[in-house]
């Protein structure tokens, strides 16, 4: 499968600290792809290094097939709304648009228009008066405008209220079924990543835990709950995420392709939530056990 993004030992450092290490992941073709993970985990040092706001420390990464540091050319095919949704306050809505199409070569002004139009934004406002949600739709508009092959969303959504949220999210499919532009969108909101993303990525500590397509991540793990019992009494095929246990009855969630044959066991399904706070509960267990101090690896 090609890959859109992909990393390899991916690291960038600050001083003496780490905002990405060894990370090595790959993106595939024709997927919606939610990332998510903890405060911290390097998505935006990732992100930001994909559309060539940074460098790498050591690594290296590529964007359809080539490096972010390649030139105009190869940053025209990658379109980018940061977390802060990015406007001038002074400038007006038809300012925006003028300053893309002077930017930008491939920039596609009908489309530009035709979604302010939709939007109902006033092209005579300036952005500085426009509520948080006008804001972040003007700055995917900008994003859109530029005819990308991939659009590279940093929690564009983080800060507006459920609507604006819903609004942005529904523009955002409306051009990916229009114009199939590849996306990869960074998020906390694991309801918004389900309501768009058919692909998702755990990252943590820099690290990826879980890739695949949310349908089969889904099919393939599952709640045990029955008698007390030790995770080692499960068959080998049953990879165990988390577990919790009372005097009387365990709780796991494990992964396996195979069916549970076993009748003492109560099997439930895991929701997309579940499943992120899982693989974000193993690692920084793991992480945990890995410093020094902190107690033995189990």
């Amino acid at each position: 499968m090609t890959a859109v993004l992909e990393t390899d030992g991916l690291c960038k450092q600050y001083g003496r600290k780490w905002a990405l290490h060894d990370c090595t992941l790959a993106i595939p073709e024709g997927k919606v792809v939610g990332l998510v993970g903890p405060n911290g985990a390097g998505k935006s040092t990732l992100l930001n290094l994909a559309v060539g706001l940074l460098t790498p420390t050591s690594g290296t990464i590529t964007v359809l097939g080539g490096r972010p540091s390649d030139g105009p050319s190869q940053l025209g095919r990658i379109g980018f709304v940061a977390q802060d949704t990015p406007t001038y306050e002074g400038m007006s809505v038809a300012k925006h648009l003028r300053m893309g199409a002077w930017l930008n070569p491939h920039w596609d002004s009908e489309l530009a228009e035709r979604r302010i139009r939709q939007l109902g934004l006033d092209p005579r406002q300036k952005a500085g008066s426009l509520s948080g949600g006008q804001r972040a739709q003007l700055a995917l508009v900008l994003a859109l405008a530029k005819k990308p092959e991939i659009l590279i969303l940093d929690e564009p959504v983080a800060s507006l209220d459920p609507l604006a949220r819903r609004e942005f999210l529904q523009t955002l499919m409306e051009v990916v079924a229009e114009h199939g532009v590849r996306v990869v969108l960074s998020s906390h909101l694991i309801a918004d990543l389900e309501r768009v993303c058919d692909y998702l990525i755990v990252l943590v500590a820099s690290h990826v835990q879980l890739s695949g397509d949310v349908s089969d991540l889904l099919a393939s793990h599952y709640y045990l709950s029955g008698p007390r019992r030790d995770r080692s009494s499960l068959p080998v095929n049953q990879a165990v995420i988390e577990e919790s246990h009372t005097d009387k009855q365990s709780v796991f969630m494990v992964r396996t392709d195979d069916p549970i044959l076993d009748p003492a066991w109560i099997v439930k399904p895991v929701t997309l939530d579940d499943l992120v706070l899982g693989y974000m509960r193993q690692a920084r267990e793991a992480e945990t056990h890995r410093r020094p101090g902190l107690g033995v690896l189990r």
